[in-house]
This record gives structure tokens, sequence and C-alpha cells, in this order.
């Protein structure tokens, strides 16, 4: 399987903790390996590591990194860098390109973007050219990378794990 990670730009802790963390969960859920966060806030990390302990799966998050030296050190190594922005080539006219790419770097903004972001990244990638969600241009573009193979995944050693059923609610622990 190919190896994406998300990079978190942009992260303000005193109000983007709930989305950052709606980042990294829905990375991991469709098949990121891990998530660096260019801000210092533990608190993310405790909170991903706890899920990604209980639910499985060997996902990471690394805070407190420079984004500039996180995006040359992954491009050092052979990865592309996909920013997900608004203003970008649309998803559908990249993706092909993208899919043959086997070491993926997705940079997800919070707040404004720093320009140098536009000329680093390999791909800017539309996801709509229509403002809306962090958190939803992620989960399209990973579905689309993965064309839905990560909707039904398997994560190892899952301390709970959901029994799919037609009423209810029936799980594992």
């Amino acid at each position: 399987m190919k190896e994406v990670c998300v990079l978190r730009i942009g992260h303000r802790p005193e109000r983007d903790q709930r989305v950052t963390t709606h980042v990294g969960l829905t990375a991991r859920a469709l098949g990121a390996k891990g998530m660096y966060l260019a801000s210092d806030d533990k608190g993310i990390k405790r909170s991903i590591d706890d899920v990604a302990q209980r639910w499985g799966g060997n996902f990471f998050v690394e805070d407190n990194i420079s984004w500039k030296k996180c995006i040359r050190e992954w491009k050092d190594e052979g990865g592309t860098v996909v920013h997900l922005t608004m203003y970008g080539l649309r998803l559908t006219d990249v993706e092909e390109s993208i899919r043959e790419k086997e070491k993926i770097l997705v940079v997800v903004g919070a707040e404004k973007v720093p320009g140098d972001m536009y000329e680093l990244a390999d791909y800017n990638v539309s996801v709509t050219t229509q403002p809306h969600s962090e958190i939803s241009s992620l989960a399209l573009f990973m579905d689309h990378l993965f064309e839905g193979k990560t909707l039904n995944l398997d994560f190892s050693e899952p301390e709970i794990k959901i029994i799919p059923c037609e009423h209810g609610k029936r799980f594992e622990s």
C-alpha cells in the first residue's frame, strides 16, 4: 500500500484543536500512516494516539515540527507533496497522476497558508473550487487516491471493533 502522511500547517492551539484532531482521525481512518503537526500541541497528539491505541493500527503523530523541513526531507526521500487548496488544479484532473506516486505527503492548512507553500508543493489540488472544510477535502482526496479501497480497512490489534449491522450497535472489545 502507498505511504501517505498528512502535514497539518497553520494549526492554532487556542482555536483549532477539534478540527486538527478530526484531520488526524480522518487521515487515519482512510489509510494514512501518520500526521505531522507544525505546531506544539501535545493534546492533539495524545488524543489521536489514544484513538489509535483503542481502535488499532499503527498511526503516528509528530508535533512541533518545521513544515518546511518536513517537506524538504519528504522530497529528499523521493516523496511527492500534494497541497489541498481550493486554488489548485481540480482533483479529477490530476488524481490519476498522483495515484502513480508511492510516497505522498498531503498538506492541509488551517489559517492562511504561506505563499511559498504553493511553490513547494508538487501538486496544488482543489477538491472543489469553493470554500469548504479541510476535513472534507482530505476525506475526498484520500477516497479518490485509494479508489474507495480504504473505506473497509481492518486495523491491527484493536481493543474495540465495530461489527456492521443493519440495526442497533454491535462491537467487540
